[in-house]
């Protein structure tokens, strides 16, 4: 009886992760058109008896998908006014999955500058507190992350993950939890500006020893050299980003 029962649970799973991914893929299609600005704020969308007929997918999967959008900021549905794009102070930046639509093409030259403003008043403040608050487990993490960009370098999935594993355990020793919850569009913004800087061209600098100095003054308990380690990191990481449009832009 188990048995029969698991074999018809298991159908339904599998629907529903194929179910999830079709939510997934109409959703990241129109956030891509949204944020690109192929569709304008204000812009109302397609019902979703038409939008559901020119996807080819069901009316369900169509409104789950502006689900997914609506929870991110991207869209607002009212009755009788249809589901219209949010303007853009609404949305969810930080979102993983809508920086990484944003980075899909190409960022304007002032979001990648926002993006690092943010990052240059956040992270130097979170390395001060981490150097005053970390614990060995929080060193122990940050060692083998450095281990690990080092290994396999920034220019492969592995390395990525490895450097955005130190800026989640930076901003975990902080110990504040406010700071804490900025972890994942902290990561996500480390991991898609490092992509973007390789989309032409190698790195043209190893930023590897920039993170070293912020861990060995966290470990070292020196608040003070740890925000201006991490400073100057933030501030080099937007150069080689700017360098990297510069060179694009002179291909």
């Amino acid at each position: 009886m188990a048995t029969k029962a698991k074999q018809t649970r298991e159908p339904d799973a599998g629907a529903r992760r194929k179910a999830l991914r079709i939510h997934g893929t109409i959703a990241r299609d129109l956030g891509i058109h949204i944020v690109s600005g192929h569709y304008k704020p204000g812009e109302v969308l397609n019902g979703e008896i038409a939008a559901s007929g020119r996807l080819h997918v069901s009316r369900t999967a169509y409104r789950e998908a502006l689900r997914m959008l609506a929870a991110k900021g991207l869209v607002e549905s009212r009755p009788k006014t249809g589901t219209r794009v949010s303007q853009r102070e609404k949305w969810h930046m930080l979102d993983p999955d809508v920086l990484s639509w944003i980075f899909e093409f190409e960022p304007g030259e002032d979001l990648l500058n926002s993006l690092f403003e943010l990052r240059k008043i956040v992270e130097p403040e979170a390395a001060a507190l981490a150097a005053e608050r970390r614990t060995d487990e929080h060193i122990a993490i940050m060692a083998e992350a450095l281990d690990g960009m080092e290994e396999h370098s920034l220019a492969v999935e592995e390395g990525r993950i490895a450097d955005q594993k130190f800026h989640a355990a930076l901003l975990d020793a902080s110990n504040n939890p406010f700071l804490v919850t900025l972890t994942s569009g902290v990561q996500a913004a480390v991991a898609w500006t490092t992509i973007f800087k390789q989309r032409h061209s190698p790195l043209r600098r190893d930023p590897i020893p920039d993170h070293r100095r912020v861990f060995e003054a966290v470990a070292a308990g020196d608040a003070k050299a740890a925000h201006k380690a991490m400073s100057d990191l933030v501030d080099m990481a937007l150069l080689d980003t700017t360098g990297a449009r510069i060179g694009k832009a002179g291909r």
